[in-house]
């Protein structure tokens, strides 16, 4: 959720109702993720995480890039804005991992890479848990032998950017998170958090039926209020409407909703992160403040259409409640008449 929706508000609220609330460090200095963790301990005493892209190894040629940045200057002249610097950098990436051994959150997860063996060993030392987040197998192995204290396993029904980092032949949009979580079950002995699609009670009780130890929201807590997702995002958040995975954003796959952009820039634009969102942001940026969902990045789940415009903590409250309610019912039929229901309080 970096880029928009993720607020020191929407962490806190979720941590207040008993969920692991997160801090979405892309896109921000160091500095900023310092201050947006500040405001949380301000708030509660609770355990947060915080989330961290980790860099690319190299830069994209300006060969890769010169094709579809002549492409996408007539769409910011629409908006009246202008390409962007298609630059490589590494997201403040040194200064916010010592900001992470400084702060000390209870967790920090990593996405589009896994940290090096040297990273998890800093954290530790900072008595901060590591989770990486994996979208196949592969990565799961590379995870574990890094250090990784748990895996957030993404099915391919998640929205916003795949975290993945070893091509498995997949295609981009990945391997779906019940079969996901299945595979790495059997051949990683790690807690698991299961992320993808994750809209109501119902839906977290499966993964946890199928072994995740918690279910991660993103899509789900879009709309309520402390979420900071783009009005013209929230219009078409809640109906239902086809998404589909992209690079024509930001040179990296994610899924957003199906729009005129989308449709007409997938197919030329170039695997290049972070060169193209760089070089798309300020024309993103324009139609976002004209209202125009048409032109920039609606990052959102396949079930997005489940999400409701309440507050964070009641969305976590009533998707606990009803996956507790689930698991009940499966446990009452399974064990028969007669017999008395145990409790179980599930992750959210």
């Amino acid at each position: 959720m970096a880029g928009g929706p993720s607020t020191p508000e929407l962490a806190i609220a979720v941590c207040q109702a008993g969920g692991l609330g997160f801090l979405a460090a892309g896109y921000k200095r160091a500095d900023a993720v310092a201050r947006e963790i500040q405001t949380v301990r301000a708030a509660t005493g609770a355990a947060f995480g915080v989330n961290l892209f980790v860099p690319g190894a190299e830069p994209a040629t300006p060969r890769s890039l010169a094709g579809y940045l002549a492409e996408i200057a007539s769409e910011a002249a629409r908006q009246g804005a202008s390409v962007g610097e298609a630059r490589f950098d590494d997201d403040d990436w040194q200064a916010k991992l010592q900001l992470m051994c400084t702060e000390r959150p209870a967790v920090v997860s990593f996405t589009f890479g896994c940290p090096p063996a040297e990273v998890s060993e800093w954290l530790h030392g900072a008595g901060v848990a590591v989770w990486v987040t994996v979208t196949n197998v592969a990565e799961a192995r590379a995870a574990q032998a890094a250090g990784a204290d748990a895996l957030v396993v993404q099915g391919s029904e998640a929205g916003g950017h795949r975290g993945g980092f070893i091509d498995d032949g997949s295609d981009e949009g990945g391997i779906g998170l019940l079969a996901l979580l299945r595979l790495t079950a059997r051949a990683i002995p790690l807690p698991l958090i299961a992320t993808g699609g994750i809209m109501d009670g119902a839906a977290l009780a499966a993964v946890l039926c199928a072994g995740a130890s918690a279910g991660q929201l993103g899509s789900a807590l879009m709309l309520s209020p402390e979420a900071a997702t783009a009005e013209a995002q929230r219009a078409v958040m809640a109906d239902p409407g086809p998404t589909r995975v992209t690079r024509a954003f930001s040179g990296r796959p994610a899924r957003g909703i199906v729009n005129r952009f989308l449709v007409e820039h997938s197919a030329a634009a170039p695997l290049a992160y972070p060169e193209i969102h760089h070089a798309t942001s300020p024309l993103r940026a324009a139609a976002r403040k004209r209202g125009d969902a048409d032109a920039f990045n609606l990052w959102a789940g396949q079930a997005h259409e489940l999400a409701h415009a309440w507050p964070a903590a009641e969305i976590v409250r009533e998707i606990a409640a009803e996956a507790d309610a689930v698991l009940e019912r499966v446990s009452a039929g399974r064990r028969g008449p007669g017999t008395s229901a145990g409790s179980r309080s599930p992750s959210s």
